[in-house]
């Protein structure tokens, strides 16, 4: 009997493909992701101190992932809106979404009903980057220090106001009115910028507002700092002392981390992890964002998972405390 020959391969290397079909398809389909550009869902307003960092982020992100990033803000309910639309994303990697102190590990905490869980439905990529928020009033406002605001809302209970465009600001202030022993009067807004406008207008009191939104008013002239959350002087800063110089005991670090929706491939996570390490470490990216008092942090996916837990639990235990309840 006449064997007939293979055509167009030879017959060990027909075979060999034969036997181990996946030598060539499993590389082929990791090196294809991602094989369309990246959504990174931003659950709070352009110009937010989250939106600020990922638009910096964005462009080194692009290159390393090898496909054009694009940001999806999605404001609404203090970050629940966007992140939920995330949550309920496909499991291809093409959609991210930023968890922060205030959609990640408050919200369960503040939100009734919340219609996520920040640890079922999301899978970690990894930390992103921390920062502090910087309290302050109007230029003209009587109060010169941290000690005159107290001692104003002691003489006027209840009568100062502070606004917060997410639950970050919330807690940094209810928390300050506690330790202080003070009654003051929180006004919630869509997002930070809206609750830094009000208080330059002379409509609010204070509030808790990020670096890149409060340094420029500062160096302008419409505001005065009264302090920064972070326990230890912000060298960016170094003329605002902290809250807890008068306050002892108190300090907040804000910080940003980038999650997928639950169910995506391990293989995916690790590819996004690696190029989004390697975005936060490149001199393009730190030099930007260190002027903006952003700190970088590289990590793997696992560290991220753990140090969300421990906020959750940490964070929601300082909401208790100073009485903030669900909204």
């Amino acid at each position: 009997m006449t064997r007939r020959p293979d055509r167009g391969l030879g017959g060990a290397r027909r075979r060999a493909l034969l036997l181990a079909p996946g030598l060539l398809a499993l590389p082929a389909r990791a090196q294809a992701w991602p094989d369309r550009p990246v959504r990174i869902v931003v659950a709070f307003p352009a110009g937010s101190v989250t939106d600020t960092l990922i638009r910096h982020l964005a462009e080194p992100l692009a290159r390393e992932l090898g496909q054009p990033v694009v940001i999806d803000n999605r404001p609404g309910g203090n970050g629940v809106v966007g992140t939920e639309s995330a949550a309920r994303a496909g499991t291809d990697g093409l959609t991210w979404c930023v968890l922060s102190v205030t959609n990640g590990a408050l919200a369960p905490y503040l939100v009734r009903r919340l219609p996520y869980d920040p640890l079922r439905d999301f899978v970690p990529i990894g930390f992103l980057a921390e920062t502090a928020y910087i309290l302050v009033v109007r230029a003209d406002h009587p109060a010169r220090d941290l000690r005159g605001l107290v001692a104003l809302a002691k003489q006027k209970p209840g009568e100062l106001t502070f606004s917060y465009g997410n639950q970050s600001a919330h807690i940094a202030s209810a928390t300050l009115a506690r330790m202080a022993g003070v009654e003051m009067t929180g006004i919630p807004y869509r997002g930070g910028p809206e609750a830094l406008t009000d208080v330059i207008a002379g409509r609010i009191d204070s509030t808790f507002t990020d670096i890149p939104a409060g340094a420029s008013q500062l160096q302008e002239g419409r505001l005065r700092a009264l302090g920064i959350t972070q326990p230890e002087p912000f060298a960016l800063l170094p003329d605002i002392p902290p809250v807890g110089t008068v306050l002892p005991g108190y300090g907040f670090r804000f910080w940003f981390g980038m999650s997928l929706p639950a169910g995506t491939p391990p293989g995916i996570i690790a590819r996004a992890n690696a190029a989004m390490n390697a975005a936060l470490a490149s001199a393009e990216f730190g030099e930007r964002v260190a002027k903006l008092g952003y700190v970088p942090r590289p990590t793997e996916p696992a560290w991220f998972n753990a140090f969300l837990a421990g906020q959750i639990r940490d964070l929601g235990e300082r909401a208790r405390e100073a009485g903030i309840e669900p909204g």
